[in-house]
């Protein structure tokens, strides 16, 4: 018994070597569950933080897309802000943004270095921007060197160019695609997420033998699920935000397709129905006095009233061409003339046509406190502004109201009305008893094509275009308007101090007694009714006309001819330009003199263009194609080292 009961006692200080065994197995257990679900959770983490990653790239693409489509919006809105007023800053800012969509395209291309399909969406995208920007330079060009109407024109087709849809169908293909792969990488997250979570539960179920094991697999697991809602959060916080951008992105588009519905309407026959009623009155007024002057002529040859009749229908014709050089002007298609101005004898020489104009349920007050100050700039275009303003203002008062047009002086400080500089301003302020605006609206009244009127009352271009002139001769429009108060619109133009000069140097010319014998003329007409009266008018003043109707057989003419000394030349004809011609000809015959006579000068409306050579415009009379043989002859005189030089 005793040998029995000391057998069956354990050592003191041990156990038994399965209790042994089993610890060591549970402490080899424990670890391996611990180094497990430390594992298991670093691998969530980088799983998780690399679907983070993914995530913010794919939604910067999306926001890099948004916000290149914006950044060309801008640029093409601030060309066609710069095609209207010319102003070179706007330009500029067309410019940068134009080169910031470039850097957000690198930006791009960056974002999406691993994925094929968006590289070559990236590619296809360059192509396009690239073909897009060579379109709208030309545009910019053609505003810098002042081809205004043919960069309007360009402005306008391409609006519906293929390479603006080749952009934005390529940047919806970049978001689709960047939300494809956003969804794939999100899927990919979840299922990495999902079989490590499967994991630590598979572990925590084994570790439940372990209480130390299974307190901390609970420890983990909840941090875990913490960590992934945190980044579940994080990922609904950046969709909210592109899906904000989206938004503000579908706005900013859909206001540019309303403003190109706008010019496609101006585009149609808004501004030319308000102008063709009123001239076809004038010229039917004119072809009615020039027509029935020369009939009365007819029927009175030999009679003391013929001259009388022949004089009405000359002041007839003269009317008809002031009238056209008027339209050239307003259409930008002649060149500009600036000369000292009275403000008050303009305004006053107007009231006629705003009488006529505005009708006589609009009171018409003209009021001059300049006191003899001047200004320089183009008298038409400035004329054309004040009626714009008129009309403007007739429109505002429903046809019924007072028009009030001060003429003023202001001494003004650096920035103290807009952006003018300090000095002394000349102003012209149209007031009227109208409606009035809201501050918004006054805001936005210098917009291109922004107007309150309805569609096919107004092309929304009458004040953007005043805009432009005055700011081209650094001054500044202020507004002063309330609803129900009326309007008054201020224009401020620098005062001119200088002496008066004269333009058009064909006026300054000696008379015919300074030419010393008869001429031999060339004279180079395409259109075969106006070369038969230029030669008339030639022979009447006792010049021997050799005409030529096509300026390639001018050179052959001149080597038939070889007392040839004056070509008098049209300037634009289908084969040759009267410039081009000339210069081929000079560079044969140094000594020619030469006069060219054209009643369309177009876009070559300066004096560089036509090489320092005198211009004559049609219609001419005999006196002013005269004084223009003279002029000419005598600059050639003058100047031969110049002539011989071109």
């Amino acid at each position: 018994m005793a040998v029995d009961g000391e057998a069956g006692e354990a050592p003191p200080g041990g156990g038994p070597p399965w209790r042994t065994l089993t610890l060591i197995a549970i402490a080899i257990l424990g670890a391996a569950t611990l180094i497990g679900l430390i594992f298991t959770v670093r691998d969530a983490n980088t799983q998780r933080d690399r679907a983070l990653r993914l995530q913010a790239r794919s939604y910067d693409v999306m926001v890099v897309s948004r916000t290149l489509a914006g950044t060309i919006a801008r640029s093409e809105a601030a060309l066609g802000r710069y095609v209207i007023s010319t102003d070179q800053r706007l330009g500029q800012s067309y410019f940068d943004e134009w080169r910031s969509a470039a850097a957000q395209i690198a930006q791009l291309d960056r974002l999406t270095r691993d994925e094929a399909d968006q590289q070559r969406r990236i590619s296809t995208l360059r192509g396009a921007y690239d073909e897009r920007g060579q379109e709208l330079s030309l545009i910019a060009l053609s505003t810098r060197y002042g081809k205004n109407t043919q960069a309007l024109g360009r402005y306008h087709r391409a609006r519906n160019a293929p390479s603006l849809k080749a952009i934005n169908a390529t940047l919806d293909g970049i978001i689709a695609g960047e939300r494809d792969v956003l969804d794939r990488r999100t899927a990919a997250a979840f299922g990495s997420v999902r079989r490590s979570t499967q994991a630590a539960i598979a572990l925590a179920v084994f570790g439940c033998v372990l209480v130390l094991g299974a307190i901390l697999l609970g420890m983990f697991t909840v941090r875990a699920l913490g960590e992934r809602a945190a980044a579940r959060a994080e990922a609904d916080a950046a969709e909210a935000r592109a899906a904000e951008l989206t938004a503000a992105v579908q706005a900013a588009t859909d206001e540019l397709r309303a403003q190109e519905a706008k010019l496609r309407q101006a585009q149609k026959m808004d501004a030319v129905g308000q102008l063709t009623g009123g001239i076809a009155h004038d010229f039917n007024n004119m072809l009615a006095v020039v027509l029935g002057g020369i009939e009365l002529a007819r029927r009175n040859l030999g009679k003391p009233g013929a001259a009388r009749h022949l004089d009405s229908a000359m002041e007839g014709a003269n009317r008809a061409a002031a009238l056209t050089r008027r339209l050239l002007a307003f259409s930008r298609e002649e060149g500009l003339k600036p000369e000292p101005i009275e403000p008050g004898m303009l305004v006053a020489g107007m009231s006629e046509l705003l009488d006529r104009t505005l009708g006589d349920a609009i009171t018409v007050t003209v009021r001059d406190e300049a006191q003899g100050w001047r200004l320089h700039a183009d008298r038409v275009q400035l004329e054309n502004a004040l009626l714009n303003l008129a009309v403007n203002a007739r429109d505002a008062m429903n046809g019924r109201g007072e028009l009030t047009v001060v003429t003023g002086r202001a001494s003004l400080g650096d920035n103290q009305v807009g952006q003018c500089a300090s000095g002394d301003y000349v102003t012209f302020a149209v007031t009227d008893t109208g409606t009035g605006m809201t501050p918004e609206i006054a805001e936005r009244v210098f917009e291109p094509f922004f107007t309150t009127k309805p569609v096919g009352k107004g092309t929304g271009l009458g004040l953007s275009q005043i805009f432009g002139f005055v700011r081209q001769q650094d001054g500044e429009v202020g507004i002063d308007t309330a609803p129900g108060r009326g309007t008054t619109v201020t224009l401020y133009l620098p005062r001119f101090v200088g002496e008066r000069t004269e333009v058009e140097i064909i006026e300054q010319a000696p008379n015919l007694a300074d030419v010393p014998h008869a001429l031999e003329v060339l004279v180079v007409e395409d259109d075969p009714r106006v070369l038969a009266a230029t030669m008339g008018a030639l022979e009447e003043l006792g010049h021997r006309a050799i005409a030529c109707d096509d300026p390639l057989a001018a050179p052959a003419l001149l080597e038939r001819y070889r007392n040839v000394e004056l070509v008098v030349s049209d300037v634009l004809m289908p084969k040759q330009t009267g410039p081009e011609m000339v210069a081929a000809l000079l560079r044969r015959d140094p000594h020619l003199a030469v006069l060219f006579v054209t009643g369309y000068a177009g876009e070559a409306g300066g004096a560089a263009e036509f090489g320092g050579h005198h211009v004559l415009r049609k219609p001419f009379t005999l006196a002013g194609l005269e004084r223009a043989i003279a002029a000419a002859l005598a600059d050639r005189l003058v100047h031969p080292e110049q002539i011989a030089a071109e």
